[in-house]
């Protein structure tokens, strides 16, 4: 497939306010920059194809060749990916303390895979007020400093591609599903280089239905709490339907129907919830009773490696996934993966129906999810 460059990129993603804000163009060179969750071309680049658009999420995100670069098959159209095992865990003992959300795995799992040299280092996302910042993280001492969730769009492919560019060789990666996606087609050598080499040591999947504009989420709070000490965003089990900002001082409860008009247009066109191009995925265990836990599918064989280790060393507990939990997850995935992709046809984004398609998709895969009606 052809790769195309800024020219592209600007006119296909930025104009039409379809950026994830990823950084997946970012930190490859001067020209694309990051501000507050808003990626912007600061000067005007000539290349007729480049690394910036080759990485984006929102361009020829080929499915068949992330699946085969992932998990040496074609993309399937299963509802939350290829998979090999699913469990809910926990932070357990030997990962210290930490003030984690939900049940702690993910800075669990870092803390071990960098103690035990699984990873040189760690791309993670910290917060400064309600701007989620990429961090590279060497001591595993300090993985727990950037836990909990954002629930804003964060840059942190550009940590990678700093991280990458500093000489880190294994470098682990956590971020939602359209930055996994932006490092599968990093990992696939998007742009054919003959030298390339996977610096990736574990790729972290979150699972994720939206994300928020963090401009718009500051102008919502600016009266409501002191942004500069936000300390933790929450979005409790439903039926309750609300958000929850918490900063130094107090928690700020708000309606989901007045946060949801910050979420950026570009995850109204994302088919992917559960991160399906990570080696592991992790999101909250969303039942009654599943306060502190989480739900964790293993999807390759340096994942499942991970997982087995980080348990018998005690950092993460394992445990069959209680009963109707894998069905709740499929049915909201596919609903998704339903939305995504009537949305991408109607507006012609895929396959040949686009001269630079947003989604490339096997029709037996498209067929499977169109014909699912947001079932399983």
């Amino acid at each position: 497939m052809q790769v195309f460059g800024p020219k592209e990129l600007q006119s296909d993603v930025l104009q039409k306010n379809m950026c994830a804000g990823c950084g997946a163009c970012v930190s490859l060179c001067p020209y694309f920059k990051t501000h507050k969750g808003r990626t912007a071309a600061m000067f005007q680049c000539t290349r007729e194809s480049g690394r910036c658009n080759a990485y984006c999420p929102k361009t020829g995100v080929d499915l068949d060749r992330l699946s085969a670069t992932v998990f040496n098959h074609t993309y399937t159209g299963d509802a939350i990916g290829n998979f090999t095992a699913a469990y809910t865990s926990q932070k357990s003992s030997s990962a210290g303390d930490g003030n984690v959300q939900n049940g702690g795995t993910v800075s669990a799992l870092m803390k071990f895979a960098l103690k035990s040299g699984v990873i040189d280092s760690a791309v993670l996302t910290g917060r400064k007020g309600a701007v989620s910042v990429p961090e590279i993280v060497t001591d595993p001492e300090k993985v727990f400093n950037y836990a909990s969730s954002k629930y804003s769009t964060s840059p942190v492919v550009a940590g990678f591609n700093r991280a990458a560019l500093n000489g880190y060789s294994k470098i682990g990666f956590v971020g939602t599903p359209c930055a996994v996606t932006a490092m599968a087609k990093i990992r696939s050598n998007a742009t054919e280089l003959a030298d390339f080499s996977d610096k990736t040591g574990i790729v972290v999947g979150l699972f994720c239905t939206w994300a928020l504009d963090t401009r718009g989420v500051e102008k919502t709070l600016k009266d409501k709490l002191d942004l500069d000490s936000l300390q933790r965003v929450d979005i409790p089990p439903p039926p309750l339907d609300v958000m929850t900002f918490t900063d130094s001082h107090r928690d700020v409860i708000l309606p989901l129907s007045e946060v949801r008009p910050n979420i950026p247009l570009a995850c109204a066109y994302c088919h992917d919830m559960t991160a399906e191009f990570a080696d592991i995925s992790v999101g909250a265990l969303e039942i009654e009773g599943g306060k502190n836990r989480n739900v964790i599918i293993i999807r390759t064989d340096r994942g499942e490696k991970l997982y087995k280790d980080a348990v018998a060393a005690g950092y993460i507990t394992g445990s069959p996934l209680p009963d109707g939990v894998m069905e709740g997850l499929s049915k909201a995935s596919m609903n998704k993966k339903v939305r995504a992709f009537t949305r991408l046809t109607d507006e012609k984004m895929l396959n040949g129906d686009a001269e630079r398609p947003a989604v490339i998709i096997n029709a037996p895969a498209l067929g499977k999810i169109m014909n699912s009606k947001g079932g399983m």
